[in-house]
């Protein structure tokens, strides 16, 4: 026969803790889940679910989804460009219930991210952080809508950073830098949703999940920092990104030593490969050579080079400094407007 105080108990409104358990107040929260608790209290309202249609030539068009997050109070949103691609409409569901039609304002590819406006004018914007100042191991929390799971908080840590994802779109193709790995679980559905830091600071977009499986501890997330700032600002402002090309591949390399003593730093860009008939190719670069300098300012990789590969740059002469065969040379160079 079933003891009735053990049914007591289950049924009673609170049990004592176990032996040697100091008791605590029903409703308090130990520091990690505070912190958790309070980011997604903080940047739910900002996070949307994306519902968008996609056509399909001839054949209709299908649905699909993904996030966005809030940057701007009259409608502004950001989101990952693979999310809206072939987007013709798309609806925005927000956590206090309201959805709302939104137009495509402007994708970047190249960098995995884009911009969206909703009809509404009164959003919660979230506030933006900085990437650059992240720590491997430093606490994040993911928001999204993973397989259309509105309003989804998962957290974790920063597993790494420096990552680089290769993005293409047509012939061009580009090197996303500084990307932000995590363990925070991420699943189809978080893309374009926030990567936020312990004070809900917006400070990646969820991009991709890397592995045969889903959940697998490897989610990437494009870094909020002074670049993707203003690629986010050209969106919004021109619909598109414009970028200076020259025509090079190339890689990191230590510089021999003479060099290394001559320009006050120890890695240069070793050139691998020029294209034909690129601006590179029509100054006379060429495989082998080492870049040390491009319009004055020192470049030790090819993230170095692409920040500088802005709009500004393009149809404007500039010097740049290579060594070759044990001279340094100075040659000028007009980069072009890379086209996809």
């Amino acid at each position: 026969m079933t003891d009735l105080r053990f049914l007591d108990a289950i049924l009673g409104e609170h049990q004592p803790p176990p032996d040697g358990v100091a008791a605590v107040d029903g409703e308090a929260l130990d520091a990690y889940s505070q912190v958790v608790v309070r980011v997604a209290e903080l940047l739910s309202p900002s996070v949307a679910n994306l519902r968008v249609w996609k056509r399909l030539g001839g054949r209709g068009r299908i649905e699909g989804g993904g996030s966005a997050v809030a940057v701007t109070p009259d409608g502004f949103l950001l989101t990952s460009a693979h999310v809206v691609s072939g987007t013709d409409r798309g609806i925005a569901t927000f956590v206090d219930g309201r959805e709302l039609d939104l137009e495509i304002v402007g994708t970047d590819p190249l960098s995995d991210l884009a911009v969206v406006r909703t009809s509404g004018s009164d959003l919660s914007p979230a506030v933006l952080g900085d990437a650059a100042v992240l720590r491997v191991g430093q606490l994040v929390v993911a928001m999204g809508n993973p397989f259309g799971f509105a309003g989804s908080v998962t957290a974790g840590v920063v597993s790494a950073l420096g990552r680089s994802l290769p993005t293409r779109v047509g012939s061009a193709t580009r090197l996303v830098e500084n990307v932000i790995q995590t363990d925070a679980a991420l699943h189809p559905g978080n893309s374009g949703g926030a990567l936020a830091d312990s004070s809900a600071r917006l400070v990646g977009i969820n991009t991709a999940v890397i592995g045969p499986g889903m959940g697998q501890g490897l989610g990437l997330a494009v870094p909020i920092n002074a670049a993707t700032r203003r690629i986010v600002a050209a969106l919004m402002t021109d619909g598109r990104v414009r970028r200076a090309y020259l025509g090079i591949a190339g890689g990191p390399r230590p510089l021999p030593p003479r060099l290394a003593a001559e320009v006050d730093r120890q890695r240069g860009i070793e050139i691998v490969e020029v294209v034909p008939g690129s601006p590179a190719a029509r100054a006379d670069v060429r495989a082998e050579d080492l870049l040390v300098e491009v319009d004055g300012v020192p470049v030790t990789g090819m993230d170095d080079l692409q920040r500088l590969m802005d709009g500004s740059a393009i149809g404007r002469t500039m010097p740049i400094r290579v060594f070759r065969q044990g001279r340094t040379l100075t040659i000028e160079i007009t980069p072009i407007e890379l086209s996809a």
